[in-house]
């Protein structure tokens, strides 16, 4: 990757772990990269922005998907060529109930289990803000590199969008009932749909386990979620 990312570049850094995003600033400064805010919250990251106008952001997306993609399109309204880089322990938008619609034109997203050093980073921060100016779709970067071939991004994407829906709800705590009304389908389309789940994820019957609860478990270590 012979690209360097110009010291004049400003960047502006948003993570809600204030560890990841020390560590992250400190990293990103000894590779020259003119990182000038770091922000732990929403309402921070969209002060500093209005502040500082830095050309790229760099955002870490975890629990809170639909609120973090918020605040890109937002930023994005208010500054059509800003670049715009996410990291992100899941492999997969749907998890958060997030399309690649849903994100800003010519993000690149960086699954943080490929990152083998910063030079990642900081290529995905030059091509982001290339990107944001000539109109490209959103692209991962990396997103193969050290996952084995038979790790669970490919259990993930052989799951059909409504199955990855219907996880989503059933680990948010919705009963089949309530997923049936927010879906708009039956009762019992639910119970067939979570069956269906269970058995692509080898998750076998056990009276002894609850079946939702062992979804909500996988469902929360795919998004991310510490692993004991």
């Amino acid at each position: 990757m012979p690209k360097t990312l110009s010291q004049a570049a400003r960047v502006l850094l948003i993570n809600d772990d204030a560890f990841e995003l020390a560590t992250m600033a400190a990293s990103l400064r000894l590779h020259s990269v003119n990182v000038v805010g770091e922000a732990s919250n929403m309402l921070v990251a969209e002060n500093l922005f209005r502040s500082l106008e830095p050309e790229a952001v760099l955002i870490d997306l975890q629990f809170s998907g639909e609120e973090a993609v918020g605040l890109l399109q937002r930023l994005r309204r208010q500054e059509p060529e800003l670049g715009i880089v996410i990291t992100t322990s899941c492999p997969d938008l749907r998890l958060f109930g997030l399309l690649e619609k849903n994100i800003p034109h010519g993000t690149k997203i960086i699954l943080k289990r490929s990152v083998s050093d910063l030079s990642i980073i900081t290529y995905a921060l030059i091509e982001s803000i290339a990107a944001a100016k000539d109109g490209s779709a959103m692209k991962w970067i990396n997103i193969h590199t050290s996952i084995p071939e038979n790790s669970f991004i490919s259990i993930l994407s052989e799951l059909t969008d409504i199955q990855i829906e219907t996880l989503r709800l059933v680990a948010l705590g919705l009963s089949n009932s309530e997923i049936a009304k927010v879906r708009f389908v039956s009762e019992k389309s639910v119970e067939q749909i979570v069956a269906r789940i269970a058995q692509h994820l080898s998750i076998t019957p056990d009276r002894r386990r609850n079946l939702r609860v062992v979804l909500a478990g996988v469902y929360f270590k795919w998004l991310g979620a510490p692993r004991h």
